[in-house]
């Protein structure tokens, strides 16, 4: 597809930093695609010297297709396109020694992370598990901000951020010990080391020779300065970004980031992307509109040269079981008359409580659905079993892994023992798994229970030795099998169909482990420790990104819709309170929610539903609802209530309306 002359234009800049303000649907990827071939085919970059970085897995093994099929996998290869966190990571475990971590450092995701902070809080926070949230969004956000415990200390305000601060330090101090490193490390900690590092700072700088950003407007403080501190006085970069779409303030996202910008580099070029090749100009007007009412340092506006379009259609119902069915009503209609697939519609909500209904009335009607954000792959206990038994055998001091395993299946090491083996170990500063080893201590626990802690130590460092000899493919089958996980599983499952499925999911991740031990054209092939690390990243990034479905009807979060389109689009809940959600109306950041009701409207392709309640329970009483001011901003002109009369059809629109109906009722009889 030829590149329209903004993207032209974006391509082809490459002698300073260069930010691209690219709206929605604008063919932003086609642009960091053209731009990498572009680099390496006709400037003479060599793609080792090229980084691109995005937020999600998915879109960082997407740009990586396109851009092999665009120049060739042997010009590829080399290119390093991955999330911020991956480059982080291939950071630190270059440098881990100016760090101060033992090589074979270990990977906590937020559910270890929240484990660990449990058992340090018992104290203060005695297991509350709003407080234990909140900590642990506290202690992210600091990092988020490159702020380190002794910081956090001298600053925190008030008894409970004090506490908290305390609590950050004591946390830091123990992941120290485990040598284990948690997801927001993979940013703060390669920022630190390229601030106060120069020669690691100069090594990386020379290694990264063009770097592009894409969805810049999701950066937080510390991928913002690892960007500066990556690209150096040199500056050759692109970032790519939407200030309109920025929906993660919650997360330490600042779309500030993109006006700080222009601040650090003088000489940056502004190209605005404004040509959308995904949805009608009714749909696109609307969205301009609305938008409008945000202030902006940099304006666009969207133009399409596609149809007007349907007017966005306003459904009514009196409470949310009546708003399930007419959704569900309209998507029976719809697709009779239209001839359409299931997989074309997509039911998007400020929240996810508002699924359940939803999904009531899909299964009643016997609708297939996906629902995102259900149980991700890597959250599955047999998964997170088998991983952590690997975690084990590539770095027996990953106390975590240790405990989640070293009992299960059983093996008559109880509670007391554990406790007992742990205080030893502390006491020794060595792992658990080291302790077992240790002289010392026959003098803490019986005969029986050292005897079967030595054995599983053993059958651990024979797992690892088989690994260490490049039989990666082999330590795995060997371990699976001599656990005997698979009687396991059919033991403890609630079904014989249950274990079945669990074990489909084992040899699931058995294949992917071991297509990333042999490698392929991509990627280079790798070592045990390297893949298990990579699959726990991949855990991390991806809790909710399973596959795609198939011709199913997509039911997710306005958040979860970012980056994806659909041909029809329903848009639940336009109530105030809803969307605008009450917390915000609370704090005053309706432009967040303004920004996030611009992302639904822009994720629909030819058609638009809004669906607004009466009333809605809420905390166990009804309440009357109120229309969202966001609807109100819109144009009128463009909208249809179908509430309201319509004007009456005309003789030859009645006929035409009885025959497509005829026609479509044939051809459902044909089939």
């Amino acid at each position: 597809m030829k590149l329209n002359p903004a993207q032209n234009e974006a391509v082809h800049y490459i002698s300073g930093p260069c930010l691209v303000l690219a709206g929605a649907g604008s063919g932003k990827t086609r642009v960091i695609v053209n731009k990498i071939g572009y680099l390496i085919q006709t400037c003479g970059y060599k793609a080792r010297h090229i980084a691109a970085v995005t937020f999600t897995n998915k879109a960082a093994r997407e740009m990586k297709e396109r851009v092999s099929q665009s120049i060739g996998r042997k010009e590829a290869r080399g290119l390093w396109i991955s999330t911020f966190h991956t480059l982080g990571l291939e950071i630190i475990k270059r440098e881990h020694k100016a760090l101060g971590l033992k090589p074979g450092f270990s990977l906590f995701d937020d559910q270890d992370s929240m484990a660990l902070l449990k058992e340090l809080t018992e104290k203060e926070l005695q297991e509350d598990k709003d407080l234990l949230r909140a900590l642990a969004t506290a202690i992210s956000n600091w990092k988020g901000g490159l702020i380190i415990p002794d910081r956090a200390r001298k600053i925190a305000k008030g008894e409970q951020e004090q506490l908290f601060a305390l609590l950050y330090q004591r946390y830091a101090q123990h992941m120290k010990a485990y040598n284990a490193l948690d997801f927001d490390d993979l940013i703060l900690l390669p920022t630190l080391l390229l601030q106060f590092n120069e020669e690691v700072r100069k090594r990386w700088q020379k290694r990264i020779q063009y770097l592009l950003v894409d969805e810049y407007q999701d950066t937080n403080t510390s991928q913002y300065e690892l960007v500066k501190l990556l690209v150096g006085e040199r500056a050759r970069f692109t970032v790519v970004g939407d200030d309109d779409q920025s929906i993660y303030s919650w997360r330490g996202a600042k779309p500030q980031n993109l006006v700080l910008l222009g601040k650090d580099f003088p000489e940056l070029k502004l190209i605005k992307l404004e040509q959308n090749y995904r949805s009608s100009q009714r749909i696109l007007h609307a969205a301009n509109i609305l938008i409008a009412n945000n202030p902006h340092v940099y304006d666009k506006s969207l133009f399409s040269e596609l149809p007007y379009g349907e007017p966005l259609r306003i459904l009514n119902a009196a409470n949310e079981e009546q708003e399930a069915e007419r959704v569900v009503a309209e998507i029976i209609r719809h697709k009779f008359m239209g001839k359409t697939n299931f997989g074309d519609y997509a039911i998007l909500y400020r929240g996810n409580h508002q699924s359940r209904l939803l999904e009531r009335a899909l299964m009643t009607n016997r609708i297939p659905y996906r629902l995102s954000g259900g149980t991700s792959f890597f959250a599955r206990a047999e998964i997170k079993d088998i991983m952590a038994y690997l975690r084990l055998v590539v770095n027996p001091d990953d106390d975590n892994a240790f405990l989640r395993v070293v009992n299960l299946p059983k093996r008559g090491i109880g509670p007391a023992t554990l406790e007992k083996l742990g205080n030893f170990a502390n006491s020794k500063h060595i792992s658990m798994f080291e302790a077992i080893f240790d002289a010392g201590l026959q003098q803490h626990l019986a005969p029986g229970a050292i005897e079967s802690l030595f054995k599983f130590g053993r059958f651990i460092v024979d797992t690892g030795e088989i690994a260490e000899r490049g039989e990666g493919v082999d330590a795995i089958k060997q371990l699976i099998r001599n656990i005997n996980y698979e009687d396991y599983l059919y033991e403890s499952s609630p079904s014989a169909k249950a274990a079945e499925m669990r074990m489909k999911n084992i040899s699931e991740l058995y294949r992917w482990v071991t297509e990333m031990l042999a490698g392929d054209d991509l990627d280079e092939p790798m070592t045990l420790p390297e893949v298990v690390t990579r699959l726990t990243l991949r855990d991390m990034m991806e809790r909710n990104n399973e596959d795609e479905a198939g011709d199913q009807v997509q039911l997710m979060t306005l958040h979860a819709s970012k980056g994806l389109e659909f041909p029809y689009v329903f848009i639940v809940g336009m109530e105030e309170g809803l969307l605008p959600h009450q917390s915000s109306i609370d704090e005053d950041n309706i432009e967040e929610e303004r920004r996030l009701a611009y992302v639904g409207i822009t994720r629909a392709q030819q058609e638009l539903f809004f669906v607004v309640c009466r009333e809605r329970r809420q905390f166990g009483e009804t309440i009357q609802s109120q229309v969202s001011r966001f609807v109100d901003e819109l144009p009128q002109d463009d909208l249809h209530w179908d509430n309201r009369k319509p004007e009456k059809k005309t003789e030859q629109e009645r006929m035409q309306t009885g025959k497509a109906n005829i026609a479509n009722l044939r051809a459902m009889f044909k089939k």
